[in-house]
Parts: structure tokens; sequence; C-alpha cells
């Protein structure tokens, strides 16, 4: 059950993630005329966000207790 959990929170914060880099790809390749290239260029920082942003630092603590057993 904790598993679905966790992969709510990490899908959703690349979502929310993406969603950012979208825009923020859009806007600066509307204002250097260059769209086609700042669509991905946006898209990667977005998801790259979205990983920290959708990263819990509990995980990481679980994970030490577990192999300290």
């Amino acid at each position: 059950m904790n598993d679905k959990k966790k992969k709510s929170n990490h899908s959703s914060g690349l979502a929310i993630g993406m969603c950012i880099g979208l825009a923020i790809g859009a806007a600066v390749g509307a204002a250097t005329g260059n769209i086609g290239l700042w669509l991905p260029i946006g898209l990667c920082i977005g998801l790259s966000l979205g990983l920290v942003l959708g990263h819990n630092g509990k995980d990481d603590s679980e994970d030490d207790t577990n192999d300290k057993q």
C-alpha cells in the first residue's frame, strides 16, 4: 500500500514540473522565435524539476532503517 502512495506523490510532482517546464519553454520560445527548440528543453527542465519536487525526504530515512536491520 505504501508503494502506491509513493508512486502517486512521485507522479504528481512530475506532472506539475512538466507543466511548469512547458510554460517556461513556450515563453522563452515565443520570446526568441524558436518554439521548436525551447519546448523540448523546457520539458526536460520541467521533468527534472518535477523529480525534485516529487522526491520526499522520508523515503531516504526509511531506506536507511531497512538497511540497518
